[in-house]
């Protein structure tokens, strides 16, 4: 295997402010090692307003790409040279691949909650009434991959409601999903509703904050899923306390992670093992 290796590696990396608490690298050593794949993984912290700066010293040195993190997703989708379908349903980049035609800008964050919801947790959310927490950047990343699975209904509430109204009607302006109820509520509005899949896109989680959602709010036998990872939240205390099936979102950051390792390198690596590890410490 060693001989067929080329003399130096590929280079790639997560840039991010923070960035030390990042698990890419261990994510993506674990992914090449799997796939015989020679390449260097790394987190670089870039300066608040040094970006761009950042992405295009990478580009000069030989990087073939680079993950996106807070608080930059925005930036590299408008940095992009060229951009996937998803990344410009998204409106934000977490995957940039350094091309001769320039930077292309991909979002990966969908594909990889679809896949932890489906593959992972073996839920389907075809059929499914589908309530997404918040109108930001992580819940304008997984709204379409979502979208595509049909589920009966999606509501997304916020604290800002005008916020996740534009996020409905930016759906029905390009009408691709005009077979699914699409609609946002302020969170006093939920009483009385029911969800199959309620996903947490806020980060609440980060400060220990509650969201003020009914009692009432999860279906027997719900998924409760928080896209935060490494701890419980209190939005996974509430759910395990009405009586919801519970995930954090260990399996999202992997799968992720999967689906940008197969954009760079052209195989999909196996996720279970990685996930186990990182589970166990």
């Amino acid at each position: 295997m060693s001989s067929t290796l080329p003399n130096t590696p590929d280079y790639y990396a997560v840039i991010g402010h923070p960035i030390e608490h990042s698990k890419s690298p261990i994510i993506h050593a674990a992914f090449a090692k799997d796939t015989g794949q020679y390449l260097q993984y790394e987190r670089i912290l870039a300066p608040l307003d040094g970006f761009v700066h950042t992405v295009k010293t990478l580009q000069q040195q030989g990087y073939k790409g680079a993950n996106v993190t807070v608080p930059f997703k925005f930036e590299a989708f408008q940095l992009a040279h060229h951009l996937t379908e998803r990344a410009h349903d998204a409106g934000a980049v977490n995957t940039l691949i350094f091309s001769p035609e320039g930077i292309v800008g991909d979002n990966t964050d969908g594909a990889g909650l679809v896949r932890d919801i489906e593959q992972n947790l073996h839920i389907k959310i075809s059929g499914k009434r589908v309530l997404l927490i918040g109108a930001g950047g992580a819940a304008e990343g997984v709204l379409h991959p979502i979208l595509a699975q049909s589920p009966a209904l999606l509501v997304i509430t916020n604290r800002t409601l005008d916020k996740a109204l534009s996020m409905v009607k930016k759906v029905e302006e390009q009408g691709d999903y005009r077979y699914v109820s699409v609609n946002a509520y302020a969170f006093e509005d939920l009483s009385g509703q029911q969800f199959d899949i309620v996903i947490n896109a806020t980060s609440t989680g980060l400060t220990d904050s509650t969201l003020p959602l009914p009692s009432t709010i999860f279906a027997p036998n719900a998924l409760a899923y928080d896209m935060m990872y490494g701890r419980e939240t209190p939005f996974m205390t509430f759910a395990y306390q009405h009586g919801a099936q519970v995930a954090d979102g260990l399996g999202m950051l992997v799968e992720q992670a999967a689906e940008a390792f197969f954009v760079w390198r052209g195989i999909r690596p196996v996720t279970q093992v990685i996930m186990q590890q990182i589970r166990a410490g």
